[in-house]
C-alpha cells in the first residue's frame, strides 16, 4: 500500500488493485499548490473517491474528478444525493455503521463528532448529513482509518474493537478538529495503530501549521508517527 498525503485531510491511496482519493481537496489547497502538484497527477487511474463528510475543503474537486476519470464516488447518503445533482452518475451511498463493497475493499461508515454542510451560490446552507470517518478493510492489505474530522470520543475504543485499524489518518489541526495533543491521546488511549499519520493542518492561518504538537504526544508509544510533506508518500 502506497499512501501519499496531498495536503490538508486529502490522500491517494494505492493498492495493487484499487487507486483511491480520499477527501481530494485539490484546488484552493495550499499544500497542495506550494508542493507544486498538479490534478492530473494525482488523479490519474482513479478507480475510487471516498468523502467522509460534506465541507467545501473535503468534497474539494470529487464532482469534476469524477466527471473526468469515471471514478465511483462513495459518499452517506445526503451528500451522494446532492453530488447526484451534480451530474456525479457513479455513486455509492450508506451512513454511519453501513458497510460498502466496493470490490478489492470495503469500507464502513463510522462516527465523527463534526458537522456537514455547504452554502450554495444562493448563500443558503445545505446540510449535507453526518460527518463520518471511513474504515478501509482491504483483501491483502493493513486495515486503514480516516478519522474524518473530529473530536476525541470515547466510542472511539469500541470502533478500535470491531475494526482494529493498522494505519489511522488523524485529524490534528485544531479550532475545527481534535488539536495534536488530544489527538495523540485519542490514538494511544483507543487505538493500537502501527503509523499514525496527521493530517488536517497546515493549510489555513487559523489551524496548527506543523504536527510538532501530534509527534510529541505520541513520542515513547508503540504508535510510529509518519508525517510526510504534502507530495510525500508512505509504504505500509
Amino acid at each position: 500500500m502506497k499512501i501519499t498525503w496531498l495536503g490538508h485531510s486529502a490522500f491517494r491511496i494505492e493498492t495493487a488493485k484499487a487507486k483511491i482519493l480520499i477527501d481530494p481537496f485539490l484546488t484552493y489547497n495550499s499544500s497542495f499548490a506550494a508542493a507544486g502538484l498538479n490534478n492530473k497527477d494525482v488523479t490519474e487511474g482513479i478507480t475510487h473517491i471516498l468523502l467522509t463528510h460534506g465541507h467545501a475543503d473535503h468534497v474539494g474537486d470529487a464532482v469534476q474528478i469524477a466527471k473526468d476519470t469515471g471514478a465511483v464516488v462513495l459518499a452517506n447518503a445526503d451528500l451522494a444525493s446532492w453530488l447526484s445533482t451534480k451530474g456525479v452518475e457513479k455513486l455509492e451511498m450508506g451512513n454511519t455503521g453501513g458497510t460498502v463493497g466496493l470490490g478489492s475493499f470495503s469500507a464502513t461508515f463510522t462516527n465523527a463528532l463534526h458537522s456537514s454542510a455547504q452554502i450554495t451560490e444562493d448563500g443558503v446552507s445545505h446540510a449535507l448529513g453526518n460527518a463520518n470517518g471511513l474504515m478501509l478493510h482491504f483483501d491483502d492489505e493493513p486495515t486503514l482509518f480516516h478519522m474524518g474530522d473530529t473530536d476525541i470520543f470515547s466510542d472511539m475504543a469500541l470502533i478500535n474493537e470491531l475494526h482494529q485499524p493498522d494505519i489511522g489518518i488523524v485529524p490534528i489541526g485544531d479550532r475545527f478538529t481534535m488539536g495534536g495533543a488530544v489527538a495523540a491521546l485519542a490514538c494511544q488511549r483507543f487505538f493500537n495503530f502501527k503509523t499514525a499519520i496527521p493530517c488536517h493542518y497546515g493549510t489555513f492561518p487559523i489551524i496548527d501549521a506543523t504536527p510538532e504538537k501530534f509527534i510529541a504526544g505520541l513520542e515513547g508509544s508503540k504508535t510510529a508517527v509518519a508525517a510526510p510533506k504534502a507530495g510525500e508518500s508512505v509504504s505500509a
